[in-house]
């Protein structure tokens, strides 16, 4: 079955001072919800930027839903109906009330729904058992509430893309559980409904992930479904006098007075035949930090 994507980019650039993002080939697959996993400074924010059209100064071409051009993206309404995007910074201004904030969100799209926000807030527990209440402001909110007025206010829209820039950071670990709720009710909420988020740690939100794109110093270094990169990467372990002798079959390796886990490709298990190994499917946040560890500065 050919494979879909709602945004399609080529030979994306941005250069900083002592940094550059440089991406060659970006697609992202319709009807999954896709992390993009790396620490912090790998260029995750400034991607997500250029692709959703907050940062112009750039190199490279993006079509979006195989039909609209970067261009298109700030021009043509109806793009902007069909995507919606959280951010880290707070763009609510810090004396809005939530009520301000649901009559600017009703005239800036066609499709946000009001009931739905009220919803959303109240099932996000935003304002504790007294419930929705549109006189808070914006600046008597936490962190982790601003969050959840953010995730309230973009699922209220009908889109069909959904673009989250550290969704989770900022919310305690049952939060993190509805987060990942809500992303999989959007998934199913209508036809090829597509969820993009950013994260530095994917252990929260691996249960949620079906595709993986993995950043490291502005650059992609592996991406793919989920379920291939478990079948692509394994899990060995061993005893510690075979240490130097899979050391460099191994992608990445670390050792005690016990012995030594690491991670391999599958099809180089062959190459350590004969030795006491154990083997097992790796987690997809064993594969993200095995692979941003070899291809980061920090050793």
């Amino acid at each position: 079955m050919d494979q879909s994507y709602v945004i399609n980019a080529t030979n994306i650039k941005k250069h900083f001072k002592n940094f550059t993002l440089d991406v060659p080939e970006f697609k992202l697959p319709e009807g999954f919800a896709t992390a993009l996993i790396g620490e912090n400074g790998a260029g995750k924010t400034t991607l997500l930027n250029i692709l959703t059209g907050i940062r112009l100064d750039y190199e490279g071409q993006i079509r979006y839903f195989d039909k609209y051009s970067e261009t298109d993206l700030n021009n043509i309404p109806d793009v902007k109906e069909r995507i919606g995007y959280t951010g880290t910074d707070n763009y609510y201004l810090p004396h809005w009330t939530v009520g301000q904030i649901e009559d600017i969100s009703s005239i800036l799209f066609d499709r946000f729904h009001p009931d739905k926000f009220r919803k959303y807030c109240n099932d996000l527990a935003m304002f504790g058992p007294a419930g929705f209440d549109k006189s808070k402001k914006v600046n008597a909110l936490s962190d982790g509430t601003k969050t959840k007025l953010m995730l309230a206010n973009v699922l209220a829209r009908d889109t069909d893309l959904l673009i989250m820039d550290e969704p989770a950071s900022p919310l305690d670990p049952l939060m993190r559980d509805k987060l990942c709720e809500l992303i999989r009710e959007y998934i199913n909420s209508g036809e090829n409904k597509t969820v993009f988020f950013s994260t530095h740690n994917i252990s929260d939100m691996e249960s949620v992930t079906d595709y993986a794109i993995i950043m490291e110093q502005g650059k992609i270094v592996e991406q793919g479904f989920v379920e291939d990169l478990k079948e692509k990467y394994i899990v060995v372990k061993g005893e510690k006098e075979d240490i130097e002798k899979v050391r460099p079959i191994l992608y990445t390796m670390s050792q005690s007075n016990y012995g030594f886990e690491g991670i391999c490709l599958s099809e180089d298990l062959d190459k350590l035949a004969g030795l006491d190994i154990v083997t097992e499917t790796p987690s997809l946040f064993k594969i993200s930090v095995n692979v941003m560890k070899k291809n980061s500065l920090i050793k």
